[in-house]
């Protein structure tokens, strides 16, 4: 069953561009947005451990996120790129949580939701990805990733929905999806996932 929404605007051929004719430096951005996500997990864990019913959910997704890391690392390895010493700032993200609200229960649903369509955003570019590279294992890698961000996006509002009415939880991802087709169509195109 499909439980979250569709994005409202589609990634630009110029994003896909920029990617493969950079990159090297799409997979240390790659790399650095699976270190963050797997945090972004254990974050909620260490926030919400009264949250029992979806830390399950939450480790799970954690330790996917950390293997994914690791699979990103070994292709740097392989081609020789390093890991960079400090994760920088992601706009999109940043865009994205500066909306959040400052209630703990809103603050709640709201980071619930943002992870859902930064996860649906992440698998469409995935997809796109996988369609672009040439390279048969790559294909193949991102064509597993895209699978598995899809799967998170459906995660995240079910996670909600065991704490909030469903009108609500959809009512606030629908503001969500709006909010975000605004600050990705906004962003600078560049090698990086967002």
């Amino acid at each position: 069953m499909k439980l979250n929404l569709d994005l409202a605007v589609p990634s630009k051929k110029a994003w896909i561009d920029a990617v493969i004719a950079d990159f090297d430096s799409f997979l240390q951005d790659h790399c650095d947005c699976e270190r963050k996500a797997s945090a972004m997990a254990m974050s909620f864990v260490a926030k919400y451990p009264d949250r029992k019913e979806i830390l399950p959910d939450l480790i799970d997704t954690g330790i996917e996120e950390l293997e994914h890391f690791k699979m990103v690392y070994a292709l740097m390895e392989e081609r020789g790129i390093p890991l960079q010493h400090s994760i920088g700032e992601d706009p999109y993200l940043k865009a994205l949580l500066k909306l959040c609200h400052s209630g703990r229960e809103e603050r709640f649903l709201d980071r619930l939701l943002v992870a859902s369509v930064v996860e649906t955003r992440g698998a469409e570019r995935f997809k796109m990805v996988a369609e672009a590279v040439k390279e048969e294992n790559l294909q193949k890698f991102y064509k597993m990733l895209w699978v598995s961000e899809a799967k998170h996006g459906h995660i995240f509002v079910k996670m909600a929905l065991n704490y909030f009415p469903e009108e609500q939880v959809y009512e606030r991802l629908r503001w969500w999806v709006e909010h975000e087709s605004k600050i990705i169509d906004s962003l600078e195109i560049r090698a990086a996932l967002h």
